[in-house]
């Protein structure tokens, strides 16, 4: 139902990698690539774009431009994606030239919260309670009798708690309207009070094969992912519920390449949240922190590769580094030998804007947590 994946040739070092996006999560699969001795090519309209700093080629055009896709599948032995929100247009071209191994059914569900929640509640997996509203009046009705708080996000688009909105109380239901008229069709969901965040950050071969990266703990500062903390503090019945759940939509969606689903935990219970086709900000910890990182094997699965079996080294903690952190950093590693600087070569910082992340790993816990104190002392 999900195209041709299994057909799809072994792809070996020196043929070429295509990537459309050139961002940070590009730059850092396009680095894999290159230490297995791949080629390069991406597709973006930003000049000097992260990717393209490390790439062969890069194709400047926008992203839904038909002519530079045909360009980078004419150019491209396999071709894969950095985020979600591909033209499906495009992605289906590419899949039926046999160059899309991830298919394009990942990204038409991901692309819109109506299809990902319906299809994670229609494989039996737990998500919160959710309607879909069209309109402002629909807004309106939909939250008559509801217990407070809601949430509303837009269908298509938003992230980093963009294109959302929390509805505390009945006070708050005008500002809805107001955000359903203007961004419908929109989700309003049961707000879940929740123990903690957690990732689970798979790589799922074109043979069906998967490997899982240790479970990540996440917290947040401005909706905007601060650290990721591996291994997370969970209990066996957690991760066995976690693990299960992805291994369900990973064979109902037939993935290819690294994907993560970000879920809440709540005493035992687990709850679907949101899904990403590609690898995931909570999975840069695996660059250091395991035997194999998640672009590496990405990259592998996307190849028609034998995956790797998975090994968490060191316990590990990644903080991103956004545009206000980077002067501070900057200083701090002149005299600190703690913890692996990753920058992105983006052109400018700005608040909030992820320009890089920092790794630190220990033997314990404990260990890691000392690290970041006197890093950021």
């Amino acid at each position: 139902m999900l195209g041709n994946n299994k057909t799809n040739p072994v792809i070996v070092p020196g043929q070429t990698i295509g990537i459309i996006g050139g961002g940070q999560l590009g730059r850092m699969m396009a680095i894999a690539a290159r230490y297995m001795g791949y080629k390069i090519v991406v597709l973006d309209p930003t000049p000097n774009c992260p990717t393209a700093q490390v790439a062969d080629r890069q194709i400047v055009a926008p992203y839904d431009d038909m002519d530079g896709i045909k360009q980078l599948t004419a150019a491209s032995d396999v071709i894969t994606y950095e985020f979600e929100n591909v033209d499906l247009t495009a992605a289906t071209y590419i899949e039926e030239k046999g160059k899309l191994p991830q298919g394009a059914f990942a990204l038409e569900i991901t692309q819109n919260r109506e299809k990902e929640k319906q299809l994670i509640k229609n494989a039996g997996l737990p998500v919160p309670i959710f309607s879909i509203v069209k309109n402002g009046e629909e807004c309106g009705q939909a939250l008559k009798g509801k217990d407070f708080p809601q949430v509303i996000k837009t269908c298509h688009g938003g992230y980093d708690g963009k294109g959302q909105l929390k509805i505390n109380n009945e006070a708050d239901i005008a500002e809805a309207i107001d955000f359903a008229a203007e961004n419908a069709p929109c989700i309003i969901e049961e707000w879940i009070t929740f123990d903690k965040e957690i990732s689970v950050v798979f790589s799922r071969a074109i043979s069906g094969e998967m490997t899982y990266f240790p479970i990540a703990e996440n917290d947040h500062k401005d909706h905007i992912l601060f650290k990721t903390t591996v291994p997370a503090v969970i209990s066996n019945t957690v991760e066995e519920k976690a693990f299960n759940a992805a291994k369900v939509l990973a064979e109902k969606m037939n993935i290819v390449g690294t994907f993560a689903i970000e879920m809440f935990v709540s005493g035992e219970d687990i709850y679907v949240n949101e899904m990403a086709p590609r690898p995931h900000n909570s999975g840069h910890y695996t660059i250091e922190a395991c035997n194999v990182s998640q672009f590496t094997q990405h990259i592998r699965a996307i190849c028609g590769l034998p995956l790797v079996e998975i090994e968490l080294l060191q316990p590990a903690t990644m903080i991103n580094i956004l545009g206000e952190d980077l002067e501070n950093v900057l200083y701090t590693m002149r005299t600190s030998p703690h913890g692996f600087v990753h920058l992105y070569g983006k052109d400018e910082p700005k608040d909030k804007r992820k320009m890089g992340h920092i790794t630190f790993i220990g033997n314990t816990p404990d260990i890691v947590e000392q690290l970041i104190n006197d890093f950021y002392a």
